[in-house]
């Protein structure tokens, strides 16, 4: 597929590559093809030596995303370290490509002078990601702030559309109907003129909250379960007494019940396995099905068996 053409990329191809290297909770088999573009006309030109319906994966940061023990059957794009701009596109608006983390995009939009974007320090995952689920953190929301975005195609042509092409809800984004596969490559952010250095208070106090309610520092995927409407997922974990228990190398954190946390020798089952145990046991206890947030991809390992229940996977492509 792409040997004729290999020598036109500039990014670095791998065949097999071990997803637990670049997921934040360590696990994952490996991806059959796995390409780290160089910048964006890079990435144009792998997708144009795709095939059109080649399985892809999108990802930044590797927070909430589980992938399975027997790795992805296709091909993982990693945009972190790549898909890196940053700037000023006018005044009061920033681009930001997919792969810049959002803290990084919080404390840069700080230091422009601009506010309304100090939430983003609570997301752990990269731009992409927060684009793809409407990702959200200390009571704000990706979407509300973007005035557009930059997608490219599986034809590798570059499209800039606005938001009210796509249908947004809580961490939930769909693309335009009757449009050709798109992935995001960048956020054009339409922020308000303000105090900076308020603003970068701001940033290092949402942290220093993240840091104090979060098992940072612990192999994790960030939040587990969406929140159910006027109540908290991490509530509802907690009281139906589930914080500590473990299936495997899987735990549930202590410090905050709606993360899993890797303690050292989970395998991914052993992760999908225990968010099936929470929402069962939280729906017996409380009459509420938990949605999960994080997506779970992949084929399975030998060790999860084939009769072991698993959560529904979420939509669309996480960071």
């Amino acid at each position: 597929m792409m040997a004729a053409a290999k020598s036109e990329l500039r990014g670095v191809l791998r065949r097999h590559e071990l997803l637990s290297r670049h997921t934040t909770w360590r696990v994952g088999g490996p991806a059959r093809t796995y390409y780290a573009p160089a910048d964006i006309d890079d990435l144009a030109q792998f997708l144009r030596q795709l095939p059109t319906l080649e399985p892809l994966l999108w990802l930044g940061l590797g927070s909430n995303l589980l992938v399975r023990d027997g790795g992805f059957p296709g091909t993982v794009v990693a945009t972190a370290g790549a898909l890196s701009g940053l700037a000023l596109l006018d005044p009061t608006t920033v681009r930001a490509e997919a792969g810049v983390a959002c803290n990084k995009v919080a404390r840069y939009c700080a230091k422009q002078g601009l506010v309304g974007a100090e939430f983003l320090a609570g997301i752990p995952g990269a731009m992409g990601g927060a684009l793809a689920m409407n990702a959200g953190a200390f009571g704000g929301e990706t979407w509300p702030i973007v005035a557009a975005v930059e997608t490219l195609d599986h034809h590798g042509e570059r499209h800039v559309r606005t938001p009210a092409e796509f249908e947004i809800g809580y961490r939930h984004v769909r693309g335009p109907q009757g449009a050709p596969r798109e992935w995001f490559v960048a956020a054009h952010l339409a922020l308000t003129p303000g105090d900076g250095e308020a603003s970068l208070s701001c940033v290092r106090e949402l942290l220093e909250k993240r840091n104090r309610t979060q098992p940072i520092g612990l192999p994790s995927c960030g939040s587990v379960f969406r929140n159910p409407p006027g109540d908290h997922a991490a509530r509802l974990i907690e009281t139906a007494g589930l914080k500590g228990r473990c299936l495997g190398g899987a735990c549930v954190a202590e410090k905050h019940a709606n993360f899993i946390i890797n303690t050292g020798s989970a395998s991914a089952a052993d992760i999908e396995a225990l968010i099936h145990k929470v929402a069962a046991t939280v729906e017996q206890v409380h009459g509420t099905r938990l949605v999960p947030e994080v997506v779970i991809v992949g084929e399975p390992g030998n060790s999860l068996s084939s009769d072991d229940p698993s959560p529904r996977e979420g939509e669309g492509v996480k960071e």
